[in-house]
């Protein structure tokens, strides 16, 4: 990647910054190539703020981070996008984005997703989902099957309220189980829409 810098009288070029699992576009900064290097380095998104003059880490007072996923320039490399995982809201209003947009239910299951390997990389002792990382694969497993038995049980019925509450049930152990086998469901979801473009 050969980003021109000179190209912007004052050596900075803006970056978009998309989420990586949903592809929100969250917010607009810029980097010099000081910047650039320093997101590498920390895999972390970190910017030159043009009002404080020097360099800052997203989410160095706030602690909603931004974990760098990659970065790359456009055509005429004088652009970045910046493709990162954030840790909380990315404006300073309190929104999910700096354009105001809140985060939907789509995007909430693979924050889910992320929670569940933040909580299996961080076990917490009165954790759900860590007590079950700790039982292993077999008693995970074993979890998606009762689950997926109770949907099927509900599925005959006419309760809407069971039936949807069974559904989460058997999703959230299902991201349990991919994250327990060291996939996430980014990687399913990258397989249904191999399939669909066939």
């Amino acid at each position: 990647m050969k980003i021109d810098y000179a190209k912007y009288a004052d050596g900075l070029v803006p970056a978009i910054v998309q989420d990586d699992l949903t592809g929100k576009v969250l917010m607009l900064g810029f980097m010099n190539e000081e910047a650039v290097k320093k997101t590498k380095e920390l895999n972390r998104v970190t910017f030159y703020s043009r009002t404080k003059k020097r360099l800052w880490t997203k989410g160095e007072e706030s602690g909603n981070f931004l974990d760098l996923k990659s970065i790359t320039g456009d055509c005429d490399n004088d652009t970045l996008l910046v493709k990162a995982v954030p840790h909380g809201p990315v404006c300073h209003t309190g929104a999910d984005t700096c354009f105001g947009e809140r985060n939907t239910n789509e995007d909430f299951i693979y924050q889910l997703d992320q929670i569940i390997a933040d909580r299996r990389e961080h076990p917490a002792e009165n954790s759900y989902t860590s007590g079950l990382f700790k039982k292993g694969i077999n008693a995970i497993a074993q979890k998606v099957g009762e689950e997926a038995v109770e949907l099927v049980i509900e599925s005959k019925d006419n309760d809407d309220d069971k039936f949807l509450n069974e559904a989460a049930d058997l999703l959230f152990h299902y991201l349990v189980l991919l994250k327990a086998k060291n996939h996430a469901l980014r990687d399913v979801a990258g397989i249904l829409e191999k399939r669909h473009k066939k």
